[in-house]
């Protein structure tokens, strides 16, 4: 069962990564990025239900972490502003 969920999450990666790549707008582009953070962060919790391995629960916070303030830079960017403001 988790590895059809697994397959389905691999084919849903699609989706984004058109919209990352096609995106008309930064905004957009953006948006793709967070979904596809997302859906990583889905797969290798999936994969760790699969193999047992609860050390890699540390690698999706990090993800999780990294994607949020990456995406505040990004935002603080398309809004002309310094990032320490």
């Amino acid at each position: 069962m988790l590895t059809y969920l697994l397959y389905i999450q691999l084919f849903i990666l699609v989706f984004p990564l058109y919209r990352i790549i096609f995106g008309p707008t930064i905004a957009d582009r953006i948006v793709g990025i967070e979904k596809l953070g997302t859906l990583v962060t889905s797969i290798v919790v999936i994969i760790m239900l699969i193999s047992g391995k609860v050390w890699l629960i540390d690698i999706v916070i990090a993800w999780t972490i990294l994607s949020f303030i990456s995406n505040l830079t990004l935002a603080k960017y398309l809004e002309n502003k310094k990032l320490n403001d």
